[in-house]
């Protein structure tokens, strides 16, 4: 097969991965739209509540996103062996340690839930409200974290689609069970987290059925083992502190915008939000790449070649996704402020921070493909590694952009919220890639143990 064969089907198994996992990763936003609307009628107090109680599940859903990555790269490798048997057991001891998080976690809010939620200093009424929502939904965690894991698993397996079936499927149906839970049965605020908690079990359920049919099929046993589970958190140290410096990034630049004013923070959010969905689009092509790093990897033959040739076309077709991205973003500036309502200042302000971040995208793009090849290759230490060095470089940026706010009001607003998203969008961004990139260049994450 001619290299140029290769490279066009590497494409369609690049676009027959990336978008169903972008419908996968859509269909979480939109089913806290949904929910969000239908609290929006109860009155401001209910949605405070939803606010604060939902921040907090999806911060600790999203620390447990190890649960999908690891089981993506360690099934994949195995998949790509020809040891199909070993990979769907993989999967079936992820679900066990989901399974045993999930648990724990729902018991420690139901426990002690009200003094996790005074720590945010919310209002007595606010605070019963959060809490509600909270007791509620937290029954659902064992499911959302099954989901990963199965959602992982799957993706090991090459198979994108089910996990996107089962999340809009979900999406969907948790728009008539919170309905109902929330008018007609009257519980408020707790009807959506009920809801949103029997529809997360539900897929969870219907996720680990999938799983144990694989793994039925291969052979493989249905019951967890101490040397499995040890083997599934091996990978769980390095990713929570990937995220967490994502977090702990995206909070350094909500502050500064904070301080920078009320109309920075309201360009800010709504420039995040349009970033947000540009990294839906790069996030679903990093879930191809590391499917396809992690098979090449387990591949018996030709492993470094394979390899070779799916990190070149998995960053070729990145950095031209965010250039287009970049453009169409570019071209639309100027408009999706006012679609979004904005009055002039912060129109004027999202414009601008909207125009950086376009700029800046195919840059993005590189940085999110190359996090998807590293965990791919499972070379999650030196990934947190490299993400720590990009906090520790964006972080006295970010500080010194609010220092100099204080000290010399004069300087123009304008000027310090387009430096702010340089700094978030190019800076932050340019150094996770450029790391990544000399290490994926040097070849050394895909060497075999």
């Amino acid at each position: 097969m001619t290299s140029p064969d290769r490279g066009r089907i590497l494409d369609r198994q690049i676009r027959a991965y990336a978008l169903p996992s972008l419908a996968t990763l859509l269909a979480e936003p939109l089913l806290l739209a949904s929910d969000t609307a239908m609290v929006g009628h109860l009155g401001t107090l209910p949605l405070a509540g939803l606010s604060l109680s939902s921040t907090i599940m999806s911060t600790i859903v999203g620390l447990c996103i190890f649960l999908a990555y690891a089981t993506t790269s360690a099934a994949g490798k195995l998949v790509g062996a020809g040891r199909r048997g070993e990979a769907a057991r993989q999967g079936i001891e992820g679900m066990w340690l989901a399974l045993g998080i999930g648990l724990g976690l729902a018991l420690v809010l139901l426990a002690f839930g009200e003094p996790i939620l005074r720590l945010f200093g919310p209002d007595a009424a606010t605070l019963a409200q959060a809490e509600r929502y909270l007791r509620a939904s937290s029954p659902g965690l064992p499911g959302m974290l099954l989901v990963l894991a199965a959602t992982g698993t799957l993706r090991g397996f090459g198979d994108t689609k089910r996990p996107m079936y089962a999340a809009t499927a979900g999406a969907l149906a948790n728009i008539p069970v919170n309905y109902a839970l929330i008018y007609p049965l009257g519980w408020g605020v707790a009807g959506a987290g009920a809801g949103t908690a029997i529809v997360q079990t539900g897929m969870g359920l219907w996720m680990a059925w999938q799983i144990s049919r694989i793994a039925r099929k291969e052979g493989a046993s249905l019951m967890p083992t101490r040397g499995g589970i040890v083997s599934a958190l091996g990978q769980a140290g390095p990713l929570i502190v990937r995220t967490l410096c994502l977090r702990a990034v995206m909070l350094a630049e909500i502050a500064v915008a904070t301080d920078l004013g009320a109309e920075s923070l309201a360009a800010n959010q709504i420039t995040m939000t349009v970033w947000h969905f540009a990294a839906y689009g790069l996030d679903s092509l990093a879930t191809a790449a590391q499917i396809l790093i992690a098979t090449a990897m387990g591949a018996p033959e030709g492993r470094a070649d394979a390899v070779r040739e799916v990190l070149n076309r998995c960053l070729r077709f990145g950095v031209v996704t965010g250039a287009v991205l970049g453009a169409a973003l570019a071209a639309a500036s100027f408009a999706l402020p006012s679609a979004m309502g904005a009055e002039a200042g912060v129109g004027r302000l999202a414009t601008l921070s909207l125009i950086v971040a376009a700029c800046c995208l195919p840059v993005a793009s590189v940085a999110y493909i190359l996090d998807g090849v590293l965990i791919g290759a499972l070379d999650t230490r030196r990934l947190a590694w490299f993400m720590l060095a990009s906090l520790a470089i964006f972080a006295p940026v970010a500080w010194a952009l609010g220092r100099a706010h204080a000290a010399w009001p004069g300087v123009p607003t304008s000027l310090l919220f387009a430096a702010l998203w340089t700094a978030y969008a190019g800076l932050f961004m340019a150094t996770r890639a450029v790391t990544m990139l000399i290490r994926a260049r040097s070849g050394r994450p895909f060497e075999r143990p």
